[in-house]
């Protein structure tokens, strides 16, 4: 037997194949080693940004301070183009510095401080709420929604990236579960102590309390991130031009069919988003909602993000995160249908059982989630930052239409809300044209 043989008579693998082998190995081991502590880390950061965002609740909390300054349909709607725009323009652009960054935790740890320094700026405008005339206002607070979260989609790129970086694939769901379960309680308390006072207060003056709270909630998110321990990996070179970045994104559409049928129930599915702003207006509207109302509704909110997301995180680490996707989508394609049946049958004092709306849309952000977990197991953890972003940029492009929705809203609701529950139906549909990463990963592993 030659010295390049192995026992059985084989040839052994080239120097540099055993040399990756071993390197692939030896950080499989590095992540193992540390990801209790990571994944603990993690979750707590999570814990705070969750408590930060109960106070800022997109469905209700954001809304109605919109409609305290303004108070218009279409100044409404502008709230979800504002929001998924800037969330999925700002990864696109900061996905290559991220990939080549050998810190993933820095830009995680910097777009968390800047969350919370521009959220310390709009509590400082609402101190002279009902003081003195402030019609500049309305456009201050869509800049500053704009500029906030196109950070918070740098932000989540960042954390599901560190996340594909220290927590295995068989453990991300449980990171998903105890950080959602854990940050609705905390959420909870937060908002059962404070939001329905605040709210209460005349003139909108509570917003600086609820503003300054959720700014302070971020700092300590950022702090958290100190304690993760991330191997520092090479320093690549950046691939930072605009042009050449969407281009990327739209030729991985166009050459990969599996994102290609993600990105389509994304697309599909996110149209919900469209209805967020008016089911907290429905409520108002037509069932006479007050502040403590809506403090019940936050709270129902954030439980239920708390429950699905150890539910789904349990059965996505189980079984993968296809079926996941499917249940979710077709949950979601019923809200606006029984947040429409329930405002038509409900009589104003029977109105708390319009929560059950509230209840149901915590399956949304969950969803979304999912969905970027799904991502994370169709590439090689070098590829995530570019895939998570083109994910992002999808799922912006019906949040176009939320002007015009706002609109037609105030011209008849029911109409629009049938439509977008069909739309999301036909995003459940679809799920089944979608692949198994899982199936795959286990085919290669039996091989082995």
């Amino acid at each position: 037997m030659s010295q390049n043989e192995t026992a059985t008579g084989l040839p052994l693998p080239p120097p540099a194949v055993l040399r990756q082998t071993d390197a692939v190995v030896d950080a499989h081991e590095e992540k193992a080693k540390w990801e209790l502590r990571n994944l603990l880390v993690l979750a707590a950061h999570h814990v705070l940004l969750r408590l930060a965002w109960i106070f800022k609740t997109e469905t209700v909390i954001i809304p109605a301070f919109l409609d305290t300054i303004a108070g218009a349909g279409w100044i409404r709607g502008c709230l979800p183009v504002l929001n998924r725009i800037s969330q999925s323009v700002a990864p696109v652009l900061a996905s290559a510095s991220l990939r080549n960054a050998p810190l993933k935790s820095r830009m995680l740890m910097n777009t968390s401080m800047l969350m919370a320094f521009l959220f310390g700026v709009l509590a400082f405008l609402c101190l002279n709420l009902g003081r003195e005339p402030m019609p500049w206002l309305p456009v201050v607070f869509l800049i500053l929604y704009a500029m906030f979260f196109a950070t918070t989609g740098v932000n989540q790129l960042s954390f599901n990236t560190l996340q594909g970086k220290l927590i295995r694939p068989h453990r991300r769901g449980r990171l998903m579960s105890l950080a959602g379960m854990a940050g609705s309680l905390v959420a909870m308390a937060g908002a059962w102590f404070f939001l329905a006072d605040w709210l209460a207060l005349p003139d909108g003056r509570g917003f600086a309390r609820i503003f300054g709270v959720t700014s302070l909630c971020f700092l300590l998110s950022s702090f958290l991130l100190w304690f993760v321990h991330e191997p520092r990996g090479e320093r690549g070179q950046a691939e930072s031009h605009p042009g050449r970045l969407f281009r990327n994104v739209w030729r991985t559409l166009r050459e990969q069919r599996s994102m290609q049928r993600v990105a389509v129930v994304a697309m599909l599915f996110m149209s919900t988003m469209l209805l967020f702003p008016h089911y907290q207006w429905l409520g108002r509207s037509v069932l006479n909602a007050g502040p403590r109302d809506l403090m019940i509704w936050v709270i129902l909110q954030n439980l239920s993000v708390g429950v699905f997301s150890w539910i789904t995180g349990y059965i996505g680490d189980r079984y993968g995160y296809r079926i996941v996707i499917r249940c979710e989508t077709f949950a979601m394609a019923l809200v606006p249908l029984v947040a429409l049946t329930l405002s038509e049958v409900l009589e104003p004092d029977q109105r708390i059982w319009y929560a059950i709306t509230f209840l149901m849309l915590g399956l949304t952000p969950v969803t979304i989630k999912t969905m970027f977990n799904y991502v994370l197991e169709l590439v090689h953890e070098e590829h995530h930052p570019h895939y998570l972003s083109t994910l992002n940029v999808c799922m912006a492009a019906p949040l176009f239409l939320a002007p015009v929705v706002g609109y037609l809203i105030d011209w008849n609701h029911h109409v629009i809300f049938v439509v977008i529950s069909g739309v999301v139906l036909l995003s459940g549909v679809l799920t089944f044209r979608m692949d198994e990463p899982r199936l795959e990963l286990d085919n290669s592993r039996s091989e082995a």
